[in-house]
């Protein structure tokens, strides 16, 4: 690999943004294309199904044969809300690679012992959340059902473009989370990026199941084009 590829490439792995190295097979020769430049490139649509797989590998193009080296950021999980839910959500998380992160001021709720492993933060989203990077890799969780807490993580989690960004609440809750977003300034396209009722419409009802539904959401936003992660039916009866 070519000095300024690399330095390009170390440069956006530092900085947490995607790349890839596209190689020539025939010739060797070799380019780096940022995450954000992916959607003009001639292999667009490769690029982007290597993107949201996350993995490298071998591609046939009309052009030529081509290896396509992915480097992608871990990601991560930041939840506020040391719930139930929470309790079941981070250690599945754990499991499929996240990198999670409990936010919640109520010290009675961010116990070790209620999240043995999980790194805690017992403070308010405003002190929490600005040293833990949120960004483009990130998927976002509101589970504290109290506004104070949700409202503020919220508009944090949607002024830096996190992936999937969703809130607990039944359509009624969730109304009157618009109608308080709004009053901050929101438009309708910026609060029409989180999902709620949050997870997918498995009938879920304990918080494991909840949970499960979460992470499913989660995993379909960022691993399937956005029309089709976004195509979900509306639940009969949603989580309040």
């Amino acid at each position: 690999m070519k000095l300024d590829i690399l330095k390009t490439l170390n440069a956006e792995r530092a900085a947490r943004r995607a790349a890839i190295v596209v190689t020539d097979v025939a010739s060797g020769a070799q380019r780096l294309v940022r995450g954000t430049e992916a959607g003009g490139d001639p292999l667009a649509e490769l690029l982007d199904q290597h993107l949201r797989s996350g993995k490298s590998g071998m591609v046939e193009t009309p052009a030529g044969r081509f290896f396509l080296t992915v480097h992608v950021p871990p990601p991560k999980l930041v939840v506020t809300g040391a719930v139930h839910i929470s309790q079941a959500l981070a250690p599945m998380a754990r499991l499929v690679g996240y990198d999670v992160t409990i936010v919640d001021p109520r010290t009675a709720f961010a116990s070790p012992e209620r999240f043995p492993d999980v790194p805690l933060i017992a403070e308010w989203p405003d002190v929490a959340l600005p040293p833990l990077g949120v960004d483009r890799y990130t998927a976002f969780v509101a589970l504290t059902h109290d506004p104070k807490i949700d409202d503020p993580a919220l508009l944090h989690a949607l002024a830096r473009e996190c992936f999937y960004i969703g809130a607990l609440g039944s359509r009624k809750t969730h109304a009157r989370r618009v109608e308080r977003l709004k009053a901050q300034g929101l438009d309708d396209a910026t609060i029409g990026r989180i999902h709620a009722p949050i997870g997918l419409p498995i009938g879920a009802v304990s918080p494991p199941e909840i949970a499960v539904s979460i992470l499913a959401e989660i995993t379909a936003r960022l691993r399937l084009p956005a029309k089709a992660a976004s195509d979900k039916p509306v639940p009969e009866k949603a989580v309040s």
